[in-house]
């Protein structure tokens, strides 16, 4: 797409429907859509419409309007975004009626991703996007449809249509995509075996597009990830280690935005990066508090959270981290941090009824406390255990040091006895992993002594 090509965005709003924003906000959204690959938003509107029409999905005097607002400008925008899902019949009778190419939602969002890929994986998952966008517009894309190949030998059918072999043919990418995600998909597996093995807990960050996700990653972990302020930032995941107060070693992964209605084809192909939030141990849900809409972004995430397999039930620590609070005044900052106080009581919490904190990703407020959370939300399920090691093997001293919160050491000639804040999946894996480790906790001392 040509840098600084003019556009305008239309937002259908149906009357009736049930919506969580206004239609203000909703424009206001898609012109920030427009704005994150360049675009040179002209104007926008809001377009009521009673009924969905079949053929153009606005009505016919909306149709006739925004084209009279097309004609206004010179030069002439040349293409219209139009906020809202498109059939192929609409796509096609627009462009028709406008002479403009046209962009419903789902296309916008994956120009957006196409634009921010960076990695090979990423690359793929956009492409696999835009083949199955495409395979169900073939019948608005081409003009040659109807045209047919000859059949082979004198005995042929009239052959295949047109639209049959661009059909197959796209069928035929697809499986060889779906094919190396697969493959990707077995690395990341093998990868998440890896951490398993040499358990560091994972806490993924997940979040509305724009709500400061990268900027509080690299205010957690002193990293420099992409953060600005557009929507999809950020694409490809990232993953950096960072050592808790107390010591303890854990890994931030941090996600690519969700946003509302987001295309069904972008969750399967990110499928293989998003399965990083499945295996997390804490979930933080960063949101906007001084966007308007910030409790319908918690519902989009939520819902998007709900397709990944993560629901209501999961067991697993969920904090929401406040995000933005320097840019709330002193009435609204003080309400923010009492709702938190007072969520202080669901600890650990879950998705229903999340831990709350307030921070600020850019000036560093709040983030001590947050830190303190995660902390707490991890130990939480951890038993106080004695294991006994031999003082000559540094080995195992050293991984419990990593690993665990040491709460005590007492040495002796040939025996350590330390005293450490374990998970009992961490607990497993270190006497797997040092056999001459022995849990001394607490009447297994009088075995071992005897």
């Amino acid at each position: 797409m040509s840098e600084k090509q003019t556009a305008i965005v239309v937002h259908p709003a149906l009357k009736g429907s049930i919506e969580n924003r206004s239609p203000e906000a909703r424009l206001e959204e898609a012109v920030g859509l427009a704005s994150a690959i360049d675009l040179d938003i002209v104007h926008a509107v809001v377009a009521p419409t009673h009924m969905p029409k079949p053929a153009t999905l606005l009505s016919g005097g909306k149709v006739e309007e925004v084209n009279a607002t097309l004609e206004a400008f010179a030069p002439r925008p040349e293409l219209v975004i139009v906020d809202g899902s498109l059939s192929p019949v609409q796509h096609r009778n627009l462009e028709k009626a406008w002479n403009a190419k046209v962009l419903d939602r789902t296309a916008l969002i994956l120009e957006i991703f196409g634009s921010r890929a960076q990695t090979a994986e990423g690359r793929l998952q956009v492409e696999l996007a835009h083949l199955d966008y495409q395979r169900s517009r073939l019948v608005r894309s081409w003009t040659h449809l109807e045209r047919q190949r000859g059949g082979a030998g004198f005995l042929g059918g009239p052959g295949e249509r047109q639209i049959e072999s661009d059909r197959r043919q796209l069928s035929d990418k697809i499986v060889r995509l779906k094919k190396k995600l697969e493959d990707v998909r077995r690395t990341r597996t093998l990868q998440r075996a890896k951490r398993k093995r040499a358990p560091h807990p994972i806490i993924a960050l997940v979040g509305y597009t724009n709500a400061g996700k990268s900027t509080l990653f690299n205010r957690l972990t002193q990293s420099s990830v992409m953060a600005e302020d557009l929507l999809f930032a950020t694409l490809d995941p990232t993953m950096r280690a960072y050592d808790l107060p107390s010591g303890l070693r854990v890994i931030f992964s941090d996600t690519v935005g969700f946003i509302s209605e987001l295309p069904t084809q972008l969750v399967a192909s990110f499928r293989a990066t998003l399965e990083e939030v499945l295996e997390a141990d804490v979930i933080l849900h960063v949101r906007d508090i001084s966007h308007e809409d910030s409790d319908a972004q918690r519902s989009d995430v939520l819902g998007v959270l709900d397709e990944l397999g993560i629901q209501s039930g999961d067991n697993r620590p969920v904090i929401e981290a406040f995000n933005k609070i320097d840019m709330l005044s002193e009435e609204d900052r003080l309400t923010v941090e009492a709702v938190a106080r007072a969520s202080k009581d669901n600890f650990p919490g879950d998705l229903e009824n999340p831990v709350r904190t307030p921070v600020s990703a850019v000036s560093g407020d709040g983030v001590e406390e947050l830190l303190t959370l995660i902390e707490r939300a991890l130990t939480a399920a951890h038993d106080t255990r004695v294991f006994a090691l031999d003082a000559a093997d540094g080995a195992p001293r050293a991984w419990l040091h990593q690993r665990t919160e040491v709460l005590d050491e007492n040495f002796d000639d040939t025996l350590l006895l330390l005293t450490v804040r374990i998970a009992a999946k961490t607990r497993g894996q270190f006497l797997k992993a040092f056999e001459t480790a022995q849990d001394v906790t607490p009447n297994a001392t009088a075995r071992m002594i005897a």
